[in-house]
């Protein structure tokens, strides 16, 4: 992905579910944000082009980037100008089951029980699949996008339609858009949850987002 963007990554390691409950995740990348902005490593001091970030993450790493940057707004994270967030196959739930949740409950790469399982171990002890760590549909989504409107971010949500997710991450592109956020969608036929076969496609998507005009 680095040289085919070209960009430089930094990869975020996470505190883990179940031992560390959302919102460790979150609070974790928060935390990532702080360290590079104040980091003295050759690399990002000298190479990274800190007026042109983008927070970015596939399946679950896009919940995290996503609710990371509902975050991010309230601190302060100069020089660091975040410009967005890429979110590839990002990974929501909700209580009421989707179309394509429904249609494909028993997918071998995503089943629905693995799905189900994953909230259950990983949302606040006593809280459903309508949490909002879990479901942006809920109260038509949350209050904190109006901090990403108006600092002007630009959000791309990218998935296939083999992915038991998709109608949640459609659903995602409309809520945001909804909240005039400035937002592209990309969904292609086919594919999987976790597909790593089309990478180099969604590189070249990637660096038009990134690179081209908005």
């Amino acid at each position: 992905m680095a040289n085919q963007l070209p960009a430089v990554i930094v990869s975020v390691d996470y505190r883990l579910a179940p031992v560390h409950r959302l919102p460790a995740a979150y609070e974790d990348a928060i935390d990532a944000l702080h360290w590079i902005k104040s980091t003295d490593d050759r690399w990002i001091r000298d190479f990274a082009d800190y007026n042109n970030c983008f927070l970015m993450g596939s399946s679950a790493g896009g919940n995290i980037a996503y609710h990371a940057g509902l975050m991010a707004p309230v601190h302060d994270l100069q020089p660091l100008n975040l410009r967005g967030l890429i979110l590839q196959q990002p990974f929501f739930g909700g209580l009421e089951r989707t179309g394509s949740e429904r249609r494909l409950a028993g997918n071998p790469y995503l089943p629905l029980s693995a799905s189900d399982l994953l909230w259950e171990l990983g949302l606040p002890v006593g809280a459903n699949r309508d949490h909002g760590y879990c479901n942006p549909a809920v109260c038509d989504g949350p209050k904190e996008l109006d901090r990403v409107r108006f600092m002007g971010w630009r959000v791309l949500v990218s998935g296939c339609e083999g992915d038991p997710l998709i109608d949640r991450q459609i659903e995602l592109g409309k809520i945001l858009e909804s909240k005039g956020v400035s937002v592209t969608t990309e969904f292609t036929k086919g594919g999987y949850h976790g597909d790593s076969t089309q990478r180099d496609a969604l590189f070249v998507l990637m660096k038009k987002f990134i690179y081209g005009p908005p």
